[in-house]
This record gives structure tokens, sequence and C-alpha cells, in this order.
């Protein structure tokens, strides 16, 4: 087989794979609960059961695989792991290539609404000029890219991986999006290709876009309102929320016999991110949820997904001090989960546009898709 080899690819899932997870959601065997508990203690037993049952009688994953289905998308062989990604070129000849890179527990269904509005802006009342070719991966050991099969596969790796993609579809000159984990990739591309990436926009940023321990009194005091709220936002998800990645950054294997066995434990510890740990209960459509939740089931990434974190965590590389990139950054904070702070961005990236919006969650190109796809195209026509 041709390493350099770019395949068609098609999700066909079978349907004793289908019964398989029916069988299993139905005979989900269900933990206590203190009543009134909330999301307190995690995600509570009424909302996950009401996740299940939806999933198990009403969710129609064939509708959602047909729709999928209608967009191109491939596999290639890069540094030894499969990457599946979708390609979906704008009519405009002149479309800048613009790769979009999704976190954890997320996938390319995240930005299933970027997509027309992106590739082809005039028939969605906008510019030609603001008219992009798109690249969509799944992370190498996420969702449809299948699992890994080796250590080592840090952000680092992967952004080098996505370097390689580009080059191989013969991008020369490309801008980059990409929110949580994708924006640790999404800059380090920006980084290791800075002669080929035009810019970097990122959302959900944290590593290095957050300070990290306290905040020097005369640096906390030059911060805004606004700044200082996510200051405290932080604080408490280091402290209540944070426990999803200790677990994945230091024991993922144990962790991975729950969720690669039981639907509604998948279920249970991926909802927490999609729906703002309850502060959120409804931002996220629930067949989007499960569309997304599917990709990692069907391919049984839990585990090569969660090991990320855990490579991240062991990687001296991504705790040492980095020099600033070269690479125009543009950042967009949604107010309602995300905590970037320009004076800690701008330490490592070369900041040239900062954007701050009264709505949207950690998955903004879901529930904000509006804003986001304005923010993107203002960033890019600055660094064209």
């Amino acid at each position: 087989m041709d390493l350099d080899e770019i395949r068609p690819y098609r999700i066909e899932t079978s349907q004793a794979e289908l019964d398989d997870l029916n069988n299993r959601l139905a005979l989900t065997r269900w933990p206590d609960e203190i009543p009134g508990s909330g999301w307190n203690y995690g995600a509570p037993l009424s909302f996950v059961k009401e996740m299940v049952e939806y999933w198990r009688t009403s969710f129609d994953w064939r509708k959602q695989e047909a729709s999928l289905n209608e967009y191109p998308q491939y596999t290639t062989t890069i540094d030894g792991a499969n990457l599946h990604f979708l390609h979906i070129k704008s009519p405009e000849p002149n479309a800048l290539p613009l790769m979009l890179i999704h976190g954890w527990p997320g996938s390319p269904v995240e930005f299933l609404d970027l997509i027309g509005p992106l590739t082809d802006p005039t028939s969605y009342g906008g510019d030609a000029a603001d008219a992009f070719h798109l690249v969509i991966p799944s992370i190498p050991g996420f969702g449809l890219s299948g699992p890994t099969t080796e250590a080592g596969w840090t952000s680092s790796r992967a952004a080098r991986a996505f370097a390689d993609l580009m080059h191989r579809l013969g991008y020369e000159r490309y801008a980059v999006q990409g929110g949580d984990m994708g924006a640790m990739i999404g800059p380090e591309l920006g980084r290791i290709a800075a002669p080929h990436v035009v810019g970097v926009h990122v959302n959900a940023a944290t590593m290095g876009f957050v300070p990290f321990g306290q905040v020097e009194e005369a640096v906390f005091a030059t911060l805004t309102d606004a700044e200082k709220t996510r200051i405290a936002r932080l604080g408490n998800f280091m402290q209540e929320r944070f426990g999803f990645n200790m677990i994945q950054s230091t024991r993922p294997q144990t962790l991975a016999y729950g969720l690669h066995d039981s639907p509604a434990g998948l279920l249970a510890w991926t909802c927490e991110l999609f729906y703002g740990f309850g502060d959120y209960p409804e931002a996220v459509d629930r067949d989007r949820f499960l569309t997304n939740l599917m990709l990692y089931w069907l391919t049984g990434t839990a585990n090569s997904s969660a090991r990320m974190y855990y490579e991240g965590a062991h990687d001296p590389a991504a705790w040492a001090p980095k020099d600033p990139s070269p690479t125009p950054v543009g950042v967009a904070v949604f107010q309602q989960s995300d905590v970037a702070i320009r004076h800690f961005a701008e330490q490592t990236n070369h900041i040239v546009h900062w954007s701050e919006f009264d709505r949207g969650t950690h998955f903004a190109a879901i529930d904000a898709s509006d804003l986001m796809i304005r923010d993107i195209r203002a960033f890019v026509r600055s660094v064209q």
C-alpha cells in the first residue's frame, strides 16, 4: 500500500453493532443517587437516564450516518496512524484552505453548521472573498481516525501530522481554527509550519492562554472585570470540575474498561463537557451530542482519545517554556465558559485579534455558530 495514498471513506455501520448497542443500553445497571444533589456529584441520574432512553428508542443513527456521508471523507496514513478527515472544497476558485480542529470529547460533528457558510458564503448572504476550502480531521486516536496503537501521540505530534496532511493535499498556504485540544494543536501547528500558516484562530483556549497557579496581585489589578470573572471560573473549574482531566492524565487504561464496555458510562463521562457541568443543560441539541458520541462508541476510541491527556501530562516538551510564535493568532472568548486572558496569551502568542462574546459555550461552533463564523472571517481578513 502506498503510505501517501488518500483513500475515499464512508461510514458503514452494521446492524449487529446497532443491536449490540441497543442491548447494552437496555441492560444498563443504574447507580444510586443522593436526592436533590443535581450536578454537584457529577452527571445526575435523571439526566443520564433520559438521554440513554432517547438514545435507545428515538435517536436515528441511520439518518445521521447518511447525513455525514454526504460530505467528502477520506483516510490516509501519517506517522504510522490512520487519519480520517472531511475535505470540502469551495466553489470559489480563490478560496483559502482552512483546517478546523476539534477537541475532546468532540469530533468533526462540532463543525457541521460551519461548513456551508464557510465554503459557500454567497449562498448564505456573505462575500465570496470569505470562502474557504475546509479540511476537518479527526485527531489521531479519536473517532473515525480509529485507535492509535503506540505511545507518544501528544498534541505536538498531532500538529506535525496535520502539517503533513495539508502538504499531502497540496495546500502550501492555509489558516487554522481549533477549540479545546484543537486550541493546543492549532498554535503548535502555527509554530512548526509557520511559513505555511497565515494565522491560527482559537476558542476554548487554555494551555498557553491562561495562568496556571496564583496570579500576582499587580497583574490581577490590571485585569478587567470580565477577566477577573474568568480567573474565578478557572479556579472553580480546577477545584471542582478537573477530575476527568486528572484521571485521563494518569490512569486512562483503568478508566477505559468502563467507557469501552458501557455506552451509558461513555455518555455520562462525556456529557458534562457538552452541557457545561449542568450550567447549560440545554446548550447542545441531543441529536448532535449523540451523533458525536456514536463516533467514539462505534470506533472504540474512548481509550486512545483519553490517552492524549496522559501523553501531554507526561511530555516534558509540553511544559517547557515556549518562544513567542511568529504566526498571527486570533482568540474568540465565549463568556459562558471560556477563560482565556489576553495578558497571559500574549506571552507566547502573536495576538492580532481578540473578540469577546456574551453567549456561546465550550462548544461554540455548535451553540453559537453564527458568532464563530463571523469571527473566523474577521480574523482571516485581518491576516490575509
